[in-house]
C-alpha cells in the first residue's frame, strides 16, 4: 500500500495534466463519464508512448485537498466494476489495477488505466475521446490516425537466428512436422511434401527466411541446447509435482525441440482411470482424470503465446486433483469473457510466426476456438471449469484444469439438465467454487430459479437442487434442523445475559451445526437471515452489535416457521 501512496504523492507533486486526472467524486460518479475518462486517459498514454494512465478519486486538485470517496465502497464493487467495464470498451480492455489507500484518514481510489494498443483506438461504447486541456471531448480524427498509423509491434519469434544453420534443427523434430504438416493440409498430396528439401519445408512453413532460421524455427525444431542461441531469451518448461501439503516431490526441466518434449511433459503426468456411476446405472462409465485435448491445448497455449523477451521459464505444476499452467505475458484477448465470446480469429498474436508455425504442425489454431474448447470438454465431462488467472500488471497468465469433482450437486446437476448452457454452466461453477459472478447474469439466474442467496453469496437454489438429486442435503437447514438451530441461538443469548451476544461469537458457537459443505460467508448469511427470522417472530431483539432475548415486556411470538415433530 505504501507504494501506491508513494506514486500518489508524487502525481500530486505535479500539476494535472493529460495522462493524469483528479476528481472529488466525494459519493458517486455517473458510470459513462467514469468510462469517457477511462478512453481518454488511455488513448492520451498512447500517444505518448506510456504503458498506462491514472485517475484519481477523493482528491480536488484545485483546492490541493483531500476530501475522501465512498465510490463503490462494498465488498466486490470494485472487481465487479473491471467486469462491467469491458463490456464497453474496444477489445474488452478495463482498468490494470483499481487501488484503494488511504491518505490522512480518508478512502482515496487509484485507477491504473492501461494505453491503448499500438494501432488501436480505445473507445467507450462505440466512441473514442480525448483530452483538450482540461476539456474532455471526442478524440479528433487526427489523433485517431495517428493511432492507427502506428508501426506493429515487431514480432519476436519471426527475428532471424545469425548463427543458427540446419545443423542446429533435430531430425526426428522435422519428421514430425512433417507428418503433422501433411495431416493439416490433406489437400497437398503427400508425395509433394515429401519432395520437398528441409529447406523448402522450412521456408513454406516461414520458419526459414532466405535461407536463414528464425527463432520459432529454433524453439519448435532446434537441437537439445541450441536454445542457447536465443539467449538472453528462455525457452524452457519446468513440470513440478506437489503433494497434498504442497512440498515438491519431484521436477525436471524440459527445452527443444518443443514439437517433441510436449509428448515427454505431458506423459509425466499421473492421469489416473475414474470410475464414475452415471445417474445410478450399475454399469460404470470410465474415463482419465484429465483429457487429452485440454491439458495439451493449454500447455501448446503457454508455448505459443509466452513473452519469451521476460526470461521466464513456462510452469507447469501438477497438484493432486488439479494441473496448473503459467506463462508469461499479458492476455491478448483482454478478458477470458472475449475469449469464449469471439465469433472470429485474434487480430493480433504476440508470437505470429511461432503461431503460424503451430497450427501447420495441428498445435494450435489461430481461430480463437481452443479455449473455449477446453471449457466444453470440462463441462461435458462434468467436470469444473478452467480456472484462468490474468495479472496483466505483472505480466502473468495462468490457468488450472482440474481433474476431481468439487462440488458433487453441480457434477449432478450436469448429468441431469441437458438445458443449461455453456455460460450457465461457468456461472454455476464459479458459485460452487464461492466465485463472485457478474450481478446481471445473477438476477438472471435467479428468475430462473437456478440460484437462490443475496449478493454475493449466492447458494444452489430448491429447484436445482431437487434436479440432482441433492434434495435432502439441500433441505438440511430447513424443518427440523432449522428448529434446532434457532433453539441454540436463543439459548445461547439467554446464557449471554442482560449484555447480549455478538453475531460472529453465534457462528462460532454454530461451528459443526451449520452446513460443512458451505463457505464462511455462506454460513454467514444463513445465520444472518435465521436471526432475521426470529427477530421478526419477536424471539429476538438487537441492541447496537449485541443480540439479546425479547423482553417479558413484549413477550416472544410463536415461530410460524417452525413445526413440531
Amino acid at each position: 500500500m505504501d507504494y501506491y501512496i508513494n506514486i500518489f504523492q508524487n502525481l500530486i507533486a505535479h500539476k494535472e495534466n493529460e495522462i493524469v486526472e483528479y476528481k472529488k467524486a466525494e459519493n458517486s460518479f455517473d458510470f459513462d463519464d467514469l468510462g469517457k475518462y477511462f478512453s481518454a486517459l488511455s488513448n492520451e498514454a498512447n500517444l505518448r508512448g506510456l504503458e498506462f494512465a491514472w485517475l484519481i478519486f477523493g482528491y480536488d486538485e484545485k483546492k490541493h485537498q483531500i476530501v475522501g470517496t465512498s465510490y463503490k465502497d462494498g465488498e466486490g464493487a470494485l472487481n465487479n466494476l473491471k467486469h462491467d467495464f469491458a463490456q464497453h470498451t474496444t477489445d474488452g480492455q478495463t482498468f490494470r489495477e483499481i487501488v484503494p489507500i488511504e491518505v490522512e484518514g480518508k478512502r482515496m481510489l487509484m485507477f491504473k488505466i492501461p494505453a491503448s494498443p499500438r494501432n488501436i483506438v480505445m473507445k467507450w461504447k462505440g466512441i473514442a475521446y480525448g483530452r483538450d486541456g482540461e476539456s474532455l471531448k471526442p478524440l479528433n480524427q487526427s489523433k485517431q490516425d495517428e493511432i492507427r498509423r502506428q508501426t506493429p509491434a515487431p514480432d519476436w519469434s519471426a527475428e532471424i537466428v545469425p548463427d543458427a544453420t540446419i545443423d542446429d534443427l533435430d531430425e526426428v523434430a522435422i519428421a514430425k512436422a512433417r507428418k503433422m504438416f501433411k495431416k493439416v493440409h490433406s489437400r497437398i498430396p503427400a508425395e509433394e511434401v515429401n519432395r520437398w528439401s528441409t529447406e523448402e519445408f522450412l521456408s513454406k512453413c516461414e520458419l526459414m527466411v532466405n535461407g536463414q532460421l528464425t527463432r520459432a524455427a529454433i524453439i519448435l525444431l532446434g537441437k537439445m541446447f541450441s536454445d542457447s542461441k536465443l539467449r538472453p531469451a528462455v525457452a524452457e518448461v519446468t513440470w513440478t509435482l506437489r503433494d497434498e501439503k504442497q512440498d515438491v516431490v519431484d521436477y525436471e526441466h524440459f527445452s527443444v525441440p518443443f514439437i517433441l518434449t510436449v509428448d515427454e511433459i505431458l506423459a509425466k503426468i499421473h492421469n489416473l482411470t475414474l470410475r464414475e456411476m452415471p445417474g445410478g446405472t450399475l454399469f460404470p462409465d470410465t474415463m482419465k482424470q484429465y483429457d487429452d485435448y485440454t491439458i495439451r491445448e493449454a500447455l501448446h497455449n503457454c508455448i505459443a503465446h509466452q513473452d519469451y523477451t521476460l526470461r521466464q521459464r513456462i510452469n507447469f505444476v501438477e497438484n493432486p486433483g488439479f494441473l496448473y499452467y503459467a506463462n508469461g505475458g499479458t492476455f491478448i484477448p483482454g478478458t477470458l469473457e472475449n475469449a469464449l465470446a469471439t465469433n472470429g480469429p485474434q487480430r493480433f498474436f504476440r508470437n505470429a510466426c511461432l503461431c503460424k508455425a503451430m497450427v501447420h504442425f495441428n498445435m494450435i489454431d489461430t481461430v480463437s476456438r481452443g479455449i473455449k474448447k477446453m471449457f466444453t470438454e470440462q463441462m461435458e465431462r462434468r467436470f469444473p471449469m478452467p480456472d484462468y488467472e490474468i495479472d496483466n500488471e505483472k505480466k502473468e497468465v495462468a490457468v488450472r484444469i482440474y481433474g476431481n469433482a468439487i462440488d458433487e450437486r453441480y457434477t449432478n446437476m450436469l448429468k441431469n439438465n441437458d438445458t443449461l448452457t455453456l455460460h450457465d454452466c461457468i456461472s454455476l461453477d464459479a458459485i460452487q467454487k464461492g466465485h463472485r459472478i457478474d450481478e446481471a447474469v445473477a438476477q438472471d439466474m435467479l428468475q430462473r430459479g437456478l440460484i437462490e442467496g443475496e449478493a454475493p453469496n449466492y447458494t444452489i437454489s430448491l429447484s436445482v437442487a431437487k434436479a440432482s438429486k441433492q434434495l435432502p442435503g439441500y433441505t438440511k437447514v430447513r424443518g427440523l434442523e432449522r428448529d434446532k438451530i434457532k433453539h441454540m441461538i436463543l439459548q445461547y443469548i439467554q446464557n449471554a445475559g442482560a449484555d447480549g451476544a455478538k453475531r460472529d461469537a453465534i457462528l462460532e458457537y454454530l461451528e459443526g451445526t451449520l452446513p460443512g459443505r458451505n463457505t464462511k460467508e455462506q454460513n454467514q448469511i444463513l445465520l444472518k437471515n435465521i436471526m432475521v427470522e426470529m427477530r421478526e417472530a419477536g424471539l429476538i431483539d438487537a441492541i447496537g452489535k449485541f443480540w439479546i432475548v425479547r423482553s417479558g415486556d413484549n413477550p416472544p411470538k410463536k415461530d410460524s416457521s417452525s413445526k413440531k415433530g
